[in-house]
C-alpha cells in the first residue's frame, strides 16, 4: 500500500480494502471514457439529424432494457458470480464502444447503426449496474466502510463526469467523435485487468427453492411493502423522468440558446460534474448514515431550482452555475438513497432491492427521454426544462413531508445494527 494511500485511509476507510482500490482505480479511468462517449452520440445525433425527438429515441434505447430485464437481472445477481458477470458486462461494452469508433472513422455511421449500439449497450447495462453495486459490499473487508464506498464511487462516477465531457467536447472540436469513442473503448482494458487482479473469495451462499418468477416477485413485495424503501424509490422516479431529461436536450441549449459548439456542450456538461463532485465529496466526509433522509427530500428541490434557471439562462456564465446546481441536487439524493437503501435492506434481498433501485432510475429514465424529445418539438427545451424542475420540487416537498411517518420505521433497523441507540429520536 503506497504512502500516499495510508495517508488517506483514515478518511476514507473504504481504501483500506485492496480490492477496493483496484476497483476504485479500474473504474475511475474507465469511466472517463464512458462520459466523453455520452457526450460525442448526443452531439453526433444532433448533428445527423438536428432533431430534438431523435435525441430523445436514442436516449430510450439506450435505457429501456433496464424498464425490463432489471427486476430479472437483479434475481440472477442474487444467484451469479457477480465478478465473473462484472467480467463479462465490462468486455461487451469495449466491443460496443470499438464498434461506434469503427463506424465513426469509416464514415458510414447512420442514426440507425447509433441506436442498434445504444440499444446493446443498454442490454449490458441492466446486468452491470446490480451486480455492480452488490460487488461493492462483496469487496469491502468492513461492512461500516459501506456508505464512505459509495460516496467514493459517486466521487469516481462525477469526477469523470467533470473530466469526461470537458475532453470529449475539446475532442470533438479537435478531430471528430469517433476518437471519444476509441479512447472509451479502450479505457475498457483499466478496468478489466483490475478485476482480474482482484483475490476474491467466493463466500458460500444459499438459495431457496423458490422459483425466479416467486423470487421477483418477492422482491417487488418486499421493496414496495416497506414505506422508507417505497418512498425511496419512488422519488428517485419522479427525478428520473422529468428532471434528468436534461442530458439530452443539452445540445439544444449549447448551440440555439448559448450560440456554442461541441466545447460548450462540454463545458455544460462539465460543470453539472462539477456539482455533483462536490456533492460527492461532502458525503465522504460524513460518519454516518444518520440525517441522511434529510438530503434525500431536499436535494431534489435545488435541482429543479437549477433546472428552472437554467432554461431561462441566456448567457454562459449563468448557465454553467445552473448545471452545478443541477449536478449537486441529483448527487445527493441518488448517493444518500442508495446508502440509506445499502444500509436498511436485507442480504438475501440486496440484489433485488438494488436492481429495482436501479429501475427506478435507468429504467425510468428512457421513457423521459422519450416524452422529453417529443415535448421539446411542441414547445421548446427551454419550457420542457422548466416543467420538469417543477416536478422536481414537488416531489422535494412530498417526500419532505412525509418524513416524520419515515423516520420511526427506519429507527429499529438503526438500532439493530449498533447505528443508534433505541433511545435515540433522530434519524
Amino acid at each position: 500500500m503506497s504512502k500516499f494511500v495510508s495517508r488517506l485511509i483514515p478518511n476514507l476507510p473504504a481504501l483500506r480494502s485492496r480490492n477496493y482500490r483496484l476497483f476504485f482505480g479500474g473504474q475511475g479511468l474507465s469511466l472517463i471514457g464512458s462520459w466523453m462517449t455520452q457526450v460525442a452520440t448526443i452531439w453526433l445525433v444532433y448533428q445527423l439529424t438536428q432533431s430534438a425527438f431523435l435525441l430523445g429515441v436514442v436516449g430510450f434505447t439506450s435505457q429501456i432494457p433496464s424498464l425490463f430485464l432489471l427486476p430479472f437481472a437483479g434475481v440472477l445477481v442474487d444467484r451469479w458470480n457477480r465478478h465473473r458477470v462484472l467480467l463479462a458486462t465490462q468486455v461487451l461494452s469495449m466491443v460496443q464502444s470499438l464498434a461506434l469508433a469503427a463506424l465513426a472513422l469509416s464514415g458510414t455511421i447512420t442514426i440507425w447503426q447509433i441506436i442498434l449500439l445504444s440499444l446493446f449497450q443498454g442490454i449490458i447495462g441492466a446486468f452491470d449496474s446490480p451486480a455492480r453495486q452488490v460487488f461493492v459490499v462483496e469487496i469491502l473487508e468492513r461492512k461500516e466502510d459501506l456508505a464512505n464506498a459509495i460516496a467514493l464511487n459517486a466521487a469516481m462516477f462525477n469526477g469523470a463526469r467533470l473530466i469526461g465531457p470537458a475532453i470529449g467536447g475539446l475532442l470533438i472540436a479537435a478531430v471528430g467523435a469517433a476518437y471519444c469513442f476509441l479512447i472509451d473503448g479502450i479505457s475498457y482494458i483499466a478496468v478489466i485487468v483490475a478485476l482480474l487482479a482482484m483475490s476474491i473469495q467466493q463466500k458460500a451462499r444459499q438459495y431457496p427453492n423458490t422459483k425466479p418468477l416467486e423470487r421477483l416477485k418477492e422482491g417487488f413485495v418486499y421493496t414496495f411493502g416497506f414505506a422508507p424503501i417505497r418512498a425511496i424509490i419512488i422519488l428517485l422516479a419522479i427525478v428520473s423522468f422529468m428532471g434528468m431529461q436534461y442530458t439530452i436536450l443539452v445540445p439544444i441549449f449549447a448551440t440555439n440558446i448559448l450560440k456554442g459548439g461541441p466545447d460548450v456542450l462540454g463545458f455544460l456538461m462539465a460543470a453539472s460534474g462539477v456539482g455533483s463532485l462536490v456533492g460527492a465529496a461532502y458525503l465522504s466526509t460524513r460518519q454516518s448514515v444518520l440525517g441522511l433522509g434529510k438530503v434525500i427530500a431536499f436535494s431534489p428541490a435545488l435541482m429543479g431550482i437549477g433546472l428552472i434557471a437554467f432554461a431561462l439562462s441566456r448567457v454562459l456564465w449563468f448557465s454553467l452555475l445552473m448545471m452545478f446546481l443541477v449536478g449537486l441536487g441529483f448527487l445527493l439524493q441518488f448517493a444518500s438513497s442508495n446508502t440509506v437503501l445499502q444500509t436498511i435492506v436485507e442480504d438475501d434481498k440486496r440484489g433485488r432491492v438494488l436492481s429495482i433501485y436501479t429501475m427506478a432510475f435507468f429504467g425510468v429514465l428512457p421513457l423521459g427521454n422519450l416524452f422529453t424529445g417529443s415535448l421539446a418539438n411542441y414547445i421548446g427545451a427551454p419550457n420542457t426544462l422548466i416543467i420538469g424542475g417543477v416536478f422536481c420540487l414537488l416531489g422535494s416537498f412530498f417526500f419532505a413531508r412525509q418524513l416524520p411517518v419515515l423516520k420511526p420505521l427506519v429507527r429499529p433497523i438503526y438500532a439493530k445494527l449498533g447505528i443508534v441507540s433505541n433511545s435515540i429520536e433522530q434519524q
